[in-house]
């Protein structure tokens, strides 16, 4: 890959970039229209256009991005952002260990402003030290603030697919995004790492009920009592409890 060069820019954005961000993803190719797996998911940066992978032969030598997506909204892979554009102060996330970053900004129910650090343009919450939620975020705030993308893009002349192949770049909403600069933590601290406290509770509980069937009702209790006991006591009773012996209704 040749080196990574900035490139100087009037006040529009270049045509591959406009497009970018302004294109629909993961339609279907009306070219293959009968074919499965035909979501439009590759970008093409020298002809700026969206390519599903039955069209990708003829764009084998071209700049090709992978477009993928996680709940409704478009994602590209830090490292190949990072090639077109200065990603500073972007907020990314950790996906299927890869870390991602929002083309677009994301519709929001409220607009509410609080203590900590929000995106210069669309005003979502963010981490520290991040300012944009998003690419379209900050290279709609340099244009405004600056007039110019000028020292913010790069020439990349070559951008190939992974060499894994390139899969269907669906994230499932069980694989939660989390913010890249975070740190996992152990079980139970409550940060991004820690096991979920209510999973605990339920294991704990239904162990609790096995052992007292098993023991006949007895007050045996082991040595080393489990994580979060004295809530799991509680709802191992309440999940043992049985009703009274059933009493016949009068009868008038």
């Amino acid at each position: 890959m040749s080196p990574v060069q900035f490139v100087s820019s009037s006040s529009h954005p270049p045509r591959w970039l406009q497009v970018l961000l302004t294109e629909k993803f993961y339609n279907a190719c009306i070219i293959h229209e009968e074919a499965k797996k035909n979501e439009k998911n590759v970008y093409c940066l020298d002809c700026c256009i969206s390519l599903c992978p039955h069209c990708l032969s003829p764009h084998r030598s071209h700049r090709l991005l992978q477009i993928r997506r996680y709940v409704y909204h478009d994602v590209i892979r830090l490292d190949d952002a990072a090639n077109l554009i200065d990603c500073t102060s972007v907020q990314s996330y950790t996906t299927n260990s890869a870390k991602v970053v929002f083309l677009n900004q994301r519709p929001q129910a409220r607009n509410f402003r609080g203590s900590g650090n929000f995106c210069s343009t669309c005003d979502r919450s963010l981490q520290d030290p991040y300012h944009f939620c998003s690419l379209s975020c900050k290279i709609n705030y340099l244009v405004r603030t600056k007039g110019s993308l000028s020292g913010y893009l790069f020439e990349c002349n070559y951008l190939p697919l992974p060499e894994c192949g390139l899969d269907d770049g669906l994230m499932t909403p069980d694989s939660v995004l989390e913010p890249a600069g975070s740190a996992r933590t152990s079980s139970g601290s409550g940060g991004y790492g820690g096991v979920d406290c209510r999973t605990t509770l339920a294991c704990t509980a239904t162990t609790e009920i096995v052992r007292k069937k098993r023991t006949g009702g007895s007050g045996f209790r082991p040595p080393c009592r489990p994580a979060c006991s004295p809530v799991s006591e509680i709802s191992a009773g309440l999940m043992n409890r049985r009703k009274g012996n059933p009493q016949r209704s009068p009868l008038y």
